[in-house]
């Protein structure tokens, strides 16, 4: 973890090395949404991805990741997603620190998520 701190330099922050744009997140070709709100939160309004064949969403609440970060595929890329991106940036540095390589903070939390999420975002995602 000590090293991982060590790389949170201005240059990382600087550059959004930590984050990733809902739209960009989109156009990979095999990855993971990984939902940190609680399951109350995500039950109430669940983001589902089914009409995404290239991305999974999973909702692992913040507080079980420790005892489930198994199910999350190391080998794929991980969007973490929350609303205000608090929970995100804490499930980020901890799987960072479980060797997890290829991981970002979904930027934007619940707006930019709904805006990428549009009707005609969502039609030339579909047809991509």
């Amino acid at each position: 973890m000590e090293q991982i701190l060590k790389n949170f330099t201005l240059d990382f922050f600087g550059k959004g090395k930590h984050k990733i744009t809902p739209e960009k997140f989109f156009g990979m070709e095999d990855a993971i949404l990984l939902d940190v709100r609680s399951k109350e939160e995500a039950g109430s309004l669940s983001v589902k991805m089914e009409y995404h064949s290239n991305i999974k969403s999973v909702n692992i609440p913040v507080n079980e990741i420790p005892d489930r970060f198994g199910e999350i595929p190391k080998e794929k890329f991980v969007a973490v997603f929350c609303p205000a991106n608090v929970r995100s940036a804490i499930v980020y540095a901890y799987l960072l620190s479980k060797g997890f390589s290829d991981v970002r903070i979904m930027e934007g939390g619940y707006s930019a998520l709904t805006e990428a999420l549009k009707p005609g975002k969502v039609l030339k995602a579909i047809q991509e």
